[in-house]
Parts: structure tokens; sequence; C-alpha cells
């Protein structure tokens, strides 16, 4: 693990924020290309983007919130802004909410999501590399690649147990930046194609996708992360994915349903 990524003088880059950054460049840079490409580039899309960036920067902060109010003792101002730390799940909210609002702002009526979301799976991907080099990896394993934190680096990292005492652990942010990396190529082609993955989908449902897939792999993924425990032995994390992995399903179990009976009513 490598927190500090490289020094330039006295000005130390951490590894997390370097390549946080970094994904957010890609991120923007293949929604901008396939925006033009699909005709879609306008001013109003550009101002839909800083909302969600803008969004996505103000949840990611705050998002560790009920986990620090949960912990024992007394929540104070500067404790939240202390343990703040970020969080991928508050980011992605927040750019929601932020591109919802900018939208009703604008009175802009397409969805936008199609076009974003391949470049917003890559850029995660990337982000979750610093998330490996400078965060806690995941839970104590035997298999042949787990890793194991320096004893320098151990003690800057918040409950890790098997940090400090030498153990191998589950990469869990590399598990995730190579389902992301694998997702994100698969969107390209669809978006490359220009058509939807099955023909009773309409333009957003793209985006609503790759949340049901990446909700899906979150919640598996966090019993090889470590998170603290919340309610009914689940992290904070499976909490919010779980719900969120329902709701998706049944919107899509539902469209499907209805184009179903549209197209029998329709043969009748």
């Amino acid at each position: 693990m490598r927190p500090i990524l490289f020094t330039v003088g006295d000005t130390a880059i951490l590894s997390h924020g370097a390549f946080v950054v970094l994904g957010t460049l890609v991120a923007l840079w293949c929604g901008l290309r396939i925006a033009i490409r699909s005709g879609r580039m306008s001013h109003e899309l550009i101002w839909i983007v800083a909302a969600g960036l803008g969004g996505a920067a103000f949840l990611s902060r705050f998002g560790l919130t009920i986990r620090y109010a949960l912990e024992p003792g007394n929540a104070t101002l500067a404790g939240l802004l202390e343990y703040g730390g970020r969080t991928l799940l508050g980011g992605l909210a927040g750019a929601y909410l932020g591109v919802i609002l900018m939208k009703r702002l604008i009175r802009y009526r397409r969805d936008t999501g199609d076009i974003l979301v391949p470049g917003v799976a890559l850029g995660i991907a990337i982000g979750r590399i610093g998330c490996f080099l400078a965060e806690r990896p995941g839970t104590p394993t035997t298999l042949p690649w787990g890793v194991r934190v320096s004893p320098e680096v151990a003690s800057s990292l918040r409950d890790c147990e098997g940090c400090l005492t030498g153990a191998a652990m589950h990469p869990s942010f590399l598990y995730e930046s190579v389902f992301l990396t694998v997702l994100a190529g698969w969107l390209f082609r669809v978006s490359r194609r220009g058509s939807l993955p099955a023909s009773w989908m309409v333009e957003g449902d793209l985006f609503k996708l790759f949340l049901l897939l990446y909700a899906a792999f979150r919640f598996l993924v966090e019993f090889v992360r470590g998170n603290p425990v919340m309610a009914f032995g689940l992290s904070g994390s499976q909490l919010i994915v779980l719900p969120a992995f329902v709701a998706l399903a049944g919107y899509f179990l539902r469209s499907r349903r209805l184009w179903t009976d549209r197209a029998l009513s329709a043969a009748t």
C-alpha cells in the first residue's frame, strides 16, 4: 500500500486524491465524447454535469455522518468534520440529486444517465485503485493474492486489526475495480452500438441497470471489506444498497411485464 503516491518538493501527492481526480477527469472526458458522438452535446448538459459533480463532492464528504452519530459518546461538529471521510455511495447519491435538481431548474426533459454511465463506471474503477493504496484493504484471508500492510501504514489506518497483526487481507477495492472495469467495457460497447441491451428498455434504463449490477456486487463484496456491522449482521453500505437493488429489480420486472403485455395486446 502507498498512501503517498509521490512528492513534489515538500508537497505530498496523496494516492487517494490523485486517483479520484484522475477517475473524475476520465469520466468527464468519456461522457463528453459520447455526448458529442450521439449529438447530445449542449450547454444544458454541461450545467447538468456540473451540478452532478457538486452534489457528489458534497455528499461524498459527509456520507459517513450516520456511522459517526451512532458511535458511542456525544457527537460534535468538530468530530463530524474530522470523521467525515469519503464514501462512494454518498457521492453517487449526491451526483444523482444534483442532476435531478438541475434538470428541474432548467426544465431539461431527456435522460442523461445513459450518456454518462460508461465513463462513470470506468472513473470509479480508477478511483478505487486510490482507495486500495490508501485505505484498509479488507478482512483476513488465506488466498494467495491477500495483501499485507507495512507497520508504518498500519498505524495510520482506523479499525484494522489485520493491519496491526500483519495478516494477509482481501484486496477488496481491487475486486471492485476489476468488476467495474469489465462492466465499463460492456457499457462502452452498448453505447457504441447505439441500442439498448433489450427491446423493452427505454432511455435511462442503461444507467439504472448499472446501478442494479453495482448494488448487487457491492452487497457481496462488503462481506470481505470488513466495514462495521450496523444492523441485522449487515454493514451500513449493505443496508443502503439492498433496498436500492430490490427497487431497481422491481422496476425492471415491471417494465418487462408491461412491454410484454402491450406486445401481446398488439398481436391480438
